[in-house]
C-alpha cells in the first residue's frame, strides 16, 4: 500500500513501478478523485490543477503516470491498438488497490477519459461512484487523426521532443507509443463506444468547443447512449485541455458534481 502522507513517490501496479502524487485527504478520510492523464501527459503535466481540485471539492486527489510516461517504468513498443482497453482492464484495478481506494470518482482527460470510461463500463467496481470525462475519445475522427499526424511532424522536425523530455524520462517511449498507435491504419476503425451502454454511474462530460482532437460527436455519443445520468458542459474559448483553458469553470462543475454525489451517497440506506 502506498503512503498517502508522503505526497508523492512510486506505487506498485502488479510489478510495474508507477509514479504518483496526491493532494488532500487520504482515501480513509474522504472520497478520492483519481486523475488519468492524456496521451502525452504525466503527473507533472497536470501542473497545479490537482491541488486546486482538492481544494475545490474537499476530496482527495491522486494522479499517476502510466507506464511509458513521466518517471514511471517504461512500456515496450509498439503499443497495440487496444492499449487503452489494456490500461483500463489490466492496470487500473491494481492502481486503485495500491492507493487504498475506497470510494470516489475517476476523472480522465483525452486518452485518460477513454480509459476511465472503459473501466466504468467494463469492470465491476462498486467503489467508483461517478465518472468525469474531459475531451474523451470513443471512436476515431478524421480531424483528430490529422492533428495526431501533425504532432508527429512536429516531434520529428521541431522541438517537441526536447519539451517532452523535461517531463518524461523517455520521451520516445511516451510519444511513439501513443502516436504510432493512433496512426496505425488499423486504428481508423477503432471504436469503444459500446462501453457507454454499460455505464451505471453518473457522468460529467466536459468538452471544449474548439478542441482540435475531437468534435462534440464524442460528447453526443455518451449523452445519447448512457443508461445512467450524464451532465454535459460544452465550454467556449476552450480547446483540448479544459482544465487549463477554462480552469475555474471546470473546478466549479466538478465540485458541484462531487457534492451532488456526496448528497446521493448520504441519502442511501447503509450498505447500498
Amino acid at each position: 500500500m502506498m503512503d498517502w502522507s508522503a505526497g508523492n513517490g512510486f506505487l506498485d501496479a502488479n510489478g510495474v513501478k508507477l509514479e504518483y502524487a496526491c493532494w488532500g485527504p487520504a482515501p480513509d478520510q474522504a472520497p478520492t478523485i483519481v486523475l488519468l492523464h492524456e496521451g502525452l501527459g504525466c503527473v507533472a503535466l497536470w501542473r497545479d490543477f490537482p491541488a486546486k481540485l482538492a481544494a475545490a471539492t474537499g476530496w482527495g486527489v491522486l494522479a499517476y503516470s502510466r507506464a511509458g510516461y513521466g518517471q514511471s517504468d517504461g512500456k515496450p513498443l509498439p503499443w497495440p491498438v487496444h492499449y487503452m482497453t489494456d490500461e483500463a482492464v489490466d492496470v487500473l484495478p491494481h492502481v486503485l488497490d495500491a492507493i487504498g481506494f475506497r470510494s470516489g470518482v475517476l476523472m480522465g482527460h483525452s486518452d485518460g477519459a477513454t480509459i476511465a470510461s472503459i473501466y466504468c463500463g467494463g469492470v465491476s467496481d462498486m467503489r467508483v461512484r461517478g465518472l468525469v470525462v474531459m475531451a474523451p475519445h470513443y471512436f476515431t475522427e478524421p480531424m483528430g487523426l490529422a492533428s495526431i499526424a501533425k504532432a508527429k511532424e512536429v516531434y520529428d522536425t521541431g522541438d517537441l521532443k526536447a519539451k517532452l523530455g523535461k517531463y518524461h524520462r523517455n520521451p520516445d517511449n511516451a510519444f511513439r507509443g501513443w502516436n504510432n498507435s493512433w496512426l496505425n491504419p488499423k486504428f481508423q476503425s477503432w471504436n469503444v463506444a459500446d462501453v457507454i451502454d454499460y455505464l451505471r454511474v453518473p457522468t460529467l462530460a466536459i468538452q471544449g468547443r474548439d478542441d482540435e482532437y475531437g468534435s462534440l460527436a464524442q460528447i453526443d455519443e455518451i449523452a445519447n447512449r448512457s443508461y445512467a445520468p450524464v451532465d454535459v458542459e460544452v465550454l467556449d474559448a476552450c480547446g483540448h485541455a479544459p482544465q487549463f483553458d477554462q480552469t475555474d469553470k471546470v473546478l466549479a462543475v466538478v465540485a458541484e458534481f462531487t457534492a451532488r454525489l456526496a448528497r446521493i451517497e448520504a441519502a442511501q440506506p447503509e450498505g447500498v
